[in-house]
This record gives structure tokens, C-alpha cells and sequence, in this order.
């Protein structure tokens, strides 16, 4: 087994080392230039558009979920457990400067966040809950190349809710039987893992506006609780704060971190580690992205931008914020969560052992949540066929039971070279996509300049083949909607 997990390991990281992430970079740099820094140039929309009114069908009811739900869903997915421990990683590997890095990294990819879910809500379908999409579909619609959306669609449903969440119910296992000392019983394990099984039963099986409205309340709770936590640590060593700020960005640029190619290393591990986190042009995000109900594709694209931003300047910058002003000396630093979990517990006492158990809980399950999630959207786009799905609903559970029991090692190292081509074939596919999506924000830009709140209809892309919703502005909008369109 060991030969086997040093052979994915090895196989794994060259693909994201020599391919996956210099393809990110440069179409983020890419995507960042053609929209004149849509990350950053149409922050306020951002905050605007998620507090958008849902368009509703003529008997009142949503049309699907709304624009927030859409996005705790995906950051349900995206703020898990690897913004506890991938940050300790890259902390403890790349030092302090990784986390600049990090930030860059964000920033960059949050242009490529933006492309994809745009992409998403333009060519996503109806369903009985409301609306779906994500790679797949844009991939067969956009590019009439459904082999390849296929292709995406299984290596996702591999990823994420299959080995990803497996690996949240493990760290939830681990976190509680930790608790309890080295003596824990044999059957606690088996106990948590039942127990996951059931609490995520009962929430998938109520589909995906249950999914919506359990995620609308653990994220914003999980990321208040983390947030105090980190508050509380920063005030205890706030004579620290400014060397920390400064050592961030001197060992991201140092002379010392030059010699020997270290600087080289600093930024890959930032960088690697902040796309694992933020999930910026994976391919992960749009599936939620597509599942809102709002008037222009440009708007959950900006939402969804968002998102990346919470992610890593919000909850990654509060794990690294706990670690460096706790532990001044990182030479002999453990890696991974255990340097986070000996921050806290070192700051606050082994009483905040409770506490972070409690949030990894959160943070883990909502990701399981969120990972499920994409997984369905993924199967719906492989068959319609409902025993199908119910198939795929037992065997998520399942795995969520097993991920409980059984070693982590080989399912990591897999699942982290898998996603590694499901990045592969999403960039390959918003690269070729991206005018669509420049000429979706054109035309949003219009609309606001001309003071509206912008309404997007597919005739206003002639030319461009495969869009199925947004007929017209009646069915965008929803009947109590078409007339409040000017906006100051």
C-alpha cells in the first residue's frame, strides 16, 4: 500500500506541478486582463447582486434557489477542513511567505471563478427543483462535445463525493475519538460514521433546496465561530501582529528565500495550496453556481467570485493569522492540522479542544454537504433516470460511513491526482468559453451604465448555440418582477 500511495503521490504532483498549475496562472492572468480586473473592478456588485430578490414562478413559489444559497453551497464545499489543515501544510512547508502566495493566488483565480460560473448560469437546464448545470453541461452545450462532458462529470463524482467526502467523515471520526484520549472504544468510530450517514440522509433526500437552506446556516455559523476563535487569538498576541504582517511578505520576496531556488518552492506551495483551498477554475463551484435563479449569468459570477474571496482572504487568513502569531519558531512545526490545533490549544488552553472539534464538525459536514451535492448535478447530467440517483445517494452514504473507518492516505493521494485532470478538462473548457463569457459582462456593464438592473435574454447573444433557459424576460424575471428594472 505504501508503494502504491508513493506512486500516486509522485505521479500526482508532477501533473499539478508541470500542467494543471501553470495553465491556472496563466489563464487567470489571462482572464484578469481581457475583463479589465473584473475581481476587483465590480467588488460592490458582488455584495449587491447576493442580496438579490429570487425570481419567483407565476404561483409565487422560487423559481430555484437563490443567489445566496447558491453560494453557501459552494463554500460549503470549498471551506472545509483544508482550510484548517492546508494551510498548516503550506505554512509549515513554505513558511510564512507561502501565505502571500496564497493571496495572489486568490486574487488571480477569482477572474477564472468568475468565467466558469457565468458559464455555468448560461447554459444550465431546468429540473423539478429548479435549475442545475456546471462544467458538463457548458462543456456539451458550449462546445457540443458531450464525450467530454462526460469525462468531467464521472472524474468530479470520483472526487468529491465519493473520496473528498469520505475524507471530511474521517477527519470528523478523528477530531471527536482524539477528544477522548488514546484510549477510545472500538466501536465509536463505526458510531460516527452511522451517525454521519444519517444526519446527511436526512438532508439529501430532501434535494437540493434542503441542501440550500441547511448550508445558508452552518456556513455563516461555522465561519462566526472560526472567525471569534481567530479574533480572540490575534487580541492575546496582538504585540505580534506587525512582525507577522511583515515576515508574510519579506519571506515571500526575501533575499534568503532567492538562494537556492527556495523562492521558486515559497510560490508553488502558496500556490498549489491556495487553489486546493479556493477551488478557483477547478471546476467545482459552477455546479452550484448554476443551481440560482437570478436575472443575468454575470451576476452569479460575480457571487460566486465572492466566494473565492471568503474563502481564502477571510477563513484561510484567520488559520494563518492563529498560527504565526502563536508560534514564532516553525523549524520543527508538525505539518497539517496539528499545527493549527497546537496554536489554538497553546493560546487558549486544551478547553478549546471542544471548540475547534465543534467547528471541524461544521466545516467537514457542510463540505460533505456540498460535495454531494455536485455529485448529483453530475449524475442528473449523465442520465435522467431516478433509480440512477437513487443508486448514487446510497453509495454517497456509504461512503461517508466508510470514510469513517479506514486510513486516508491512498484515498487523498488519488483523489488529489484525479482532480487533477477534472481541472484539466474544466480549463481547457472555459479557455475556449471565455468570449462567451466577456461578452455576457459587456453586456451586464451596459445595463447597469444605463441604470438598470440587468436582465439577460438570449437573443441579446445572437449566434451563440445551446442555451436552453432564458427565453424571455417574462420567464427571467418571474410575472411580479418585469417592471421594477431601474435601478440608481
Amino acid at each position: 500500500m505504501d508503494v502504491v500511495n508513493e506512486w500516486l503521490l509522485a505521479w500526482g504532483d508532477k501533473l499539478w506541478t508541470w500542467i494543471v498549475l501553470p495553465l491556472v496562472v496563466a489563464l487567470g492572468l489571462y482572464f484578469t486582463v481581457r475583463s479589465g480586473v473584473v475581481q476587483f473592478r465590480l467588488i460592490p456588485e458582488m455584495f449587491r447582486t447576493l442580496k438579490d430578490k429570487t425570481p419567483r414562478t407565476e404561483d409565487g413559489a422560487p423559481q430555484s434557489v437563490s443567489s445566496f444559497q447558491a453560494f453557501t453551497i459552494s463554500a460549503a464545499s470549498r471551506v472545509g477542513v483544508g482550510n484548517i489543515a492546508g494551510v498548516g501544510t503550506a505554512i509549515a512547508v513554505g513558511g510564512p511567505g507561502a501565505v502571500f502566495w496564497m493571496w495572489v493566488m486568490a486574487f488571480a483565480g477569482a477572474a477564472s471563478a468568475f468565467v466558469e460560473s457565468s458559464l455555468a448560469q448560461l447554459y444550465k437546464t431546468r429540473d423539478s427543483d429548479g435549475f442545475r448545470g456546471g462544467p458538463a453541461y457548458y462543456i456539451q452545450r458550449g462546445l457540443g462535445a458531450r464525450w467530454m462532458g462526460v469525462l468531467f462529470a464521472v472524474i468530479l463524482i470520483i472526487c468529491f463525493p465519493i473520496a473528498f467526502s469520505s475524507l471530511q467523515a474521517n477527519t470528523i471520526q478523528a477530531t471527536i475519538s482524539g477528544s477522548f484520549g488514546e484510549e477510545t472504544a472500538e466501536w465509536l468510530p463505526w458510531a460516527i460514521g452511522a451517525a454521519l450517514a444519517l444526519l446527511m440522509g436526512l438532508v439529501v433526500f430532501g434535494g437540493v433546496r434542503r441542501i440550500a437552506s441547511v448550508t445558508q446556516t452552518l456556513v455563516p455559523l461555522m465561519a462566526l465561530l472560526y472567525l471569534l476563535l481567530g479574533l480572540v487569538i490575534v487580541v492575546i498576541h496582538i504585540d505580534r501582529l506587525p512582525v507577522t504582517f511583515a515576515t508574510i511578505f519579506t519571506q515571500a520576496f526575501g533575499p534568503n528565500e532567492i538562494v537556492g531556488a527556495a523562492l521558486g518552492y515559497i510560490i508553488l506551495t502558496g500556490v498549489k495550496r491556495g487553489m486546493f483551498s479556493n477551488e478557483a477554475g477547478l471546476g467545482s463551484a459552477p455546479n452550484a453556481g448554476a443551481s440560482a435563479a437570478v436575472t443575468h449569468p454575470v451576476k452569479q459570477g460575480l457571487v460566486q467570485t465572492l466566494g473565492v474571496y471568503f474563502d481564502t482572504f477571510l477563513v484561510c487568513s484567520i488559520t494563518a493569522f492563529i498560527i504565526l502569531v502563536s508560534v514564532p519558531d516553525l523549524a520543527s512545526a508538525e505539518r497539517g492540522i496539528g499545527l493549527t490545533q497546537g496554536a489554538i490549544t497553546g493560546a487558549l488552553g486544551t478547553w478549546s479542544n471542544v471548540l475547534l472539534v465543534v467547528i471541524i464538525f461544521l466545516l467537514a459536514f457542510s463540505s460533505i454537504l456540498g460535495n454531494y451535492y455536485y455529485g448529483e448535478s453530475n449524475v442528473e447530467f449523465i442520465t435522467p433516470h431516478r433509480g440512477v440517483l437513487l443508486g448514487y445517494r446510497i453509495f454517497a452514504l456509504a461512503a461517508v460511513f466508510a470514510g469513517a473507518l479506514v486510513s486516508a492516505d491512498v484515498i487523498w493521494s488519488f483523489a488529489d491526482g484525479a482532480m487533477g485532470f477534472m481541472a484539466l478538462v474544466n480549463l481547457i473548457a472555459i479557455g475556449l468559453l471565455s468570449g462567451v463569457a466577456f461578452r455576457l459582462l459587456k453586456d451586464y456593464t451596459q445595463q447597469r451604465r444605463a441604470g438598470l438592473d440587468p436582465v439577460f435574454t438570449r437573443d441579446r447573444l445572437p449566434g451563440v448555440r445551446g442555451i436552453e433557459v432564458w427565453e424571455d424576460e417574462l420567464s427571467v424575471t418571474g410575472p411580479l418582477e418585469v417592471p421594477a428594472r431601474h435601478r440608481g
